[in-house]
């Protein structure tokens, strides 16, 4: 694939990982990326920060040389659409403290995640059987992440398309930011919708639970930002749907899921 990279002094880390997932995701079609690619995507997203993305989560409202994003600010979850095309989609959840991303899937995604400020408590669950119609959609899962707290400084997270946690819950004990990586983003038209559940808990049958497919929650109101950081430099003149995904957050709400 002809890229033009820019000089490595000029290169932002945002520019790095969208040219990084360019080429792991470039030729994705259903086929898995290697661990030593996952690692390489691990890498530059460990060293990305809230302000590389247009993000101030300081709470510092003083020394602002350019505007960005006042993170710690905002009242209600925001997510701030970077980039996607129809390989990998980038973005950053936004959650004001207390905030709950309810438990919802990434059907035949690979899903990096990087908290990039403040604290969240996750759980997360891969299938045992998948929900089935015949049983009001209901499925047996696994329990794989048992609320655990993440912040800056956990190492970037991975799930795939049956393992890992691939689907999950976030609710933010502080507020926070976590910057996600799709491949492939989630598409209606293309069968990979996102999907809500609730747990039922099984008393005699620890570390399972069923979960039931839902609607989506009537309290989860999650608004769009204008991505404020370093402009990207596209391959190929790729067309970004900024334009079609920068506003609508409320009536999209499974386009934003992180992985989230």
């Amino acid at each position: 694939m002809a890229m033009e990279y820019l000089p490595m002094k000029q290169r932002t880390k945002i520019q790095d990982l969208y040219d990084r997932c360019n080429l792991v995701f470039s030729g994705y079609q259903g086929i898995t990326p290697t661990i030593e690619e996952i690692q390489w995507l691990q890498d530059i997203l460990a060293k990305t920060e809230s302000i590389d993305v247009g993000i101030d989560g300081s709470g510092d409202d003083d020394g602002l040389v350019k505007p960005l994003i006042r993170g710690s600010k905002l009242e209600r979850i925001t997510y701030v659409h970077i980039h996607e095309c129809d390989r990998f989609s980038m973005g950053v959840f936004c959650f004001p403290a207390g905030a709950q991303l309810p438990l919802h899937d990434h059907p035949e995604m690979v899903v990096l995640s990087r908290v990039l400020y403040g604290s969240v408590l996750t759980r997360a669950y891969d299938w045992v059987m998948p929900p089935d119609p015949r049983y009001k959609n209901c499925g047996l899962a696994r329990i794989v992440i048992d609320d655990q707290v993440l912040d800056s400084a956990s190492p970037p997270s991975v799930l795939f398309p049956t393992s890992g946690g691939n689907l999950h819950t976030f609710t933010a004990l502080t507020p926070c930011a976590i910057l996600d990586v799709l491949s492939p983003p989630y598409s209606e038209e293309k069968g990979r919708p996102s999907t809500y559940y609730t747990e039922i808990s099984i008393p005699c049958f620890e570390g399972f639970a069923v979960l039931k497919e839902t609607s989506v929650p009537d309290d989860l109101f999650v608004d769009g930002a204008l991505y404020l950081g370093p402009e990207l430099v596209l391959d190929d003149e790729e067309d970004d749907d900024d334009d079609d995904d920068d506003v609508g957050m409320e009536e999209e709400d499974d386009n934003v899921d992180g992985d989230d």
